[in-house]
C-alpha cells in the first residue's frame, strides 16, 4: 500500500526515528502504526546488539539528594560523542532513569535497569529504543544508592564526574561545606578506599611488588627490598585512602583531621565516585 509523507511524519513525531527509518517500518506493516512502532523497537535492538563492544566515554551524571539529606542516589548515563549527550532525548532520558530511581527507591543498577519509568517503559526498552534512534550505544555506567546521617554531594562542572560522600556521627552539625571540600577532593585525588583497611589483597600485593622492584632497580640490597616496599605501602597509604590524604585546601592536616576539627567524633561512612572517561 502507498504511505503518505503525512503518516511518515506522524510516526516520527511519535517515535523520534528518522524519515526513512518510519517509511520502511510503515511499508513493513502495512500501514498499521503501532506494529511499525515494534519493528523500529526491533531495529533498536539491532542497534544495540551491533554497537555492544563500542566504548561510551561520554554522557551525564546526575544526582538526586533526599529532602531530610540522608540518602543519595547517583546515576552516569553514557554514549558514545559527546554531541549526542547534549541531545534532549538523551539528557531526558537520564533524568527519567534518576527519577525512577528516586520514585522507587532502587537498590542497584540491574533494578534501575527493570524499572517502569514515569511513561510507562520499562528502563533498559526506553534506552534500546533511543540506542535504535540515534544510533549510538547507550548503557548506565554506574549507579550507587547510599544512605547515612547526612549525604552530601557533587558534581564535577563537566557533568563526567559525580561524587557521594555519607557522613556518620553528625550530631546536628552542618557539613555541607566540609562535604563539598571532601567530595571535590575524591573528585581530584581519586582515593581508592577510604582507609588502609579497605584496600583489597590484590592493590597491596601490586604495590609491595612494585615498590620491591623499584628499590632492586635503584640498586637497594636484596636483605632491604622488603622493609623499603613496606614503607612505600604505607606512603601509597597515605596518597591514596581518603582519610589519610592531606586536604588539600590545608595541607597541614589530612581528611580524618579535618573531620575531627569539624565535630568531634564526625565520620564518613563511605564514598562513592563515579566518573565517565
Amino acid at each position: 500500500m502507498a504511505i503518505s509523507a503525512a503518516d511518515v511524519n506522524k510516526l516520527r513525531q511519535m517515535t523520534g526515528s528518522g524519515m526513512m527509518d518510519c517509511k520502511k517500518a510503515l511499508t513493513e506493516a502495512g500501514g498499521d502504526f503501532e506494529a511499525a512502532i515494534d519493528i523500529l523497537r526491533k531495529a533498536g535492538q539491532k542497534v544495540a546488539a551491533k554497537r555492544a563492544d563500542n566504548e561510551t566515554n561520554e554522557g551525564t551524571v546526575l544526582i538526586a539528594i533526599s529532602a531530610d539529606g540522608t540518602n543519595g542516589k547517583l546515576v552516569a548515563l553514557a554514549c558514545e560523542t559527546e554531541p549526542v549527550s547534549k541531545v534532549a532525548d538523551f539528557t531526558e532520558l537520564a533524568s527519567a532513569l534518576l527519577a525512577s530511581a528516586v520514585a522507587n527507591n532502587v537498590a542497584d543498577k540491574d533494578a534501575l535497569l527493570a524499572s517502569t519509568l514515569a511513561d510507562g517503559r520499562v528502563a533498559q526498552e526506553a534506552m534500546v529504543e533511543l540506542t535504535g534512534k540515534i544510533g549510538e550505544k547507550i548503557t548506565i555506567a554506574g549507579y550507587e544508592n547510599v544512605t547515612a546521617d547526612k549525604v552530601v554531594s557533587y558534581i564535577h562542572s563537566n557533568n563526567k564526574i559525580g561524587v557521594l560522600v555519607a557522613f556518620a556521627n553528625v550530631q546536628g552539625t552542618d557539613v555541607q561545606e566540609v562535604g563539598k571540600d571532601i567530595a571535590m577532593q575524591i573528585t581530584a585525588m581519586k582515593p581508592v578506599a577510604l582507609d588502609k583497611d579497605g584496600v583489597d589483597s590484590a592493590t597491596i600485593e601490586r604495590e609491595i611488588e612494585v615498590g620491591r622492584e623499584q628499590a632492586r632497580a635503584e640498586g637497594k640490597p636484596e636483605a632491604m627490598l622488603d622493609k623499603i616496599a613496606a614503607g612505600r605501602l604505607e606512603k601509597f597509604y597515605k596518597e591514596s585512602t581518603l582519610l589519610n590524604q592531606q586536604f588539600v585546601k590545608d595541607g597541614s592536616i589530612n581528611i580524618k583531621q579535618l573531620l575531627e576539627q569539624t565535630q568531634k567524633g564526625l565520620s564518613i561512612s563511605s564514598f562513592k565516585r563515579i566518573a565517565l572517561a
